[in-house]
């Protein structure tokens, strides 16, 4: 797969899954906006990595909606315009139902969906803003296993990620016609800072043991799939949310 001088944002991409979608863009001809939050030592060095030039750097909380327009503007401005959007930054951390206050409770379910779904949903609103005047374009949404399977551990998490799919799929039926294309990847537990907690912990063997593979996905693995989604040729595929999970969870 090819995309010569395709303008990509990816958020989230200081680290982990938006990392290896960063690099894999880049070494394939595009030209990358580097979103990070407030980690900007990681964000450098993602960028010192990518192949080729005119790549940028673009900070800001995808949770607050000013700063979701400032992003993709910031995107459109340094890049030269937006081809493919890739809505990778979340979050994610434990509130069981049973164990937590109900400040506490209430605090996780506003974080999580700021982030993981009504951001997202921001930066969409934004980016096909541009795309519809400008040829059309790409957007592609990273889930989780844990839409389809439940997260009782984190249940905002769970829904955010099950809400970011119904997005997915609202979307790509609404602007299809505009030319622009949505799908989702939907990964398992993955190889990342984010999930180190759990992976080194007593818990490890048993994660990697949900995979008849005995691990859990590479970044690469799951940016493998997202570059596939925004990759010419794929429109027909637009509205498809791709499980990259290792079979650890198969869905009907």
């Amino acid at each position: 797969m090819r995309f010569d001088n395709k303008k990509v944002l990816v958020t989230g991409a200081s680290r982990g899954i938006g990392r290896a979608v960063a690099l894999q863009f880049a070494s394939a001809g595009a030209q990358v906006a580097v979103h990070y939050r407030s980690d900007e030592v990681a964000a450098a060095e993602t960028l010192a990595g990518l192949a080729g030039a005119g790549h940028i750097r673009c900070a800001g909380d995808v949770a607050d909606a000013a700063a979701a327009q400032r992003i993709v503007a910031q995107a459109i401005d340094g890049l030269g315009g937006l081809d493919i959007l890739v809505n990778n930054a979340g979050i994610f951390e434990a509130h069981p139902i049973d164990e937590v206050s109900l400040a506490t409770w209430q605090a996780a379910w506003q974080r999580t969906l700021a982030v993981n779904l009504t951001g997202p949903a921001n930066l969409c609103w934004c980016a096909v803003e541009h795309m519809r005047s400008h040829g059309g374009g790409r957007i592609v949404n990273v889930s989780s296993r844990g839409a389809f399977r439940g997260e009782p551990r984190c249940p905002a998490y769970g829904a955010s990620k099950a809400g970011l799919n119904a997005l997915t799929q609202s979307l790509a039926q609404q602007v299809a016609p505009l030319g622009i294309f949505v799908g989702a990847v939907a990964p398992g537990f993955v190889e990342t800072d984010m999930a180190s907690t759990v992976l080194q912990g007593p818990q490890g063997d048993t994660v990697r043991s949900q995979s008849p593979l005995g691990r859990v996905a590479r970044p690469e693995e799951v940016a493998h799939a997202v570059l596939f989604l925004a990759s010419a040729g794929a429109e027909f595929s637009t509205g498809a949310i791709i499980d990259v999970n290792g079979a650890s969870y198969l869905r009907s």
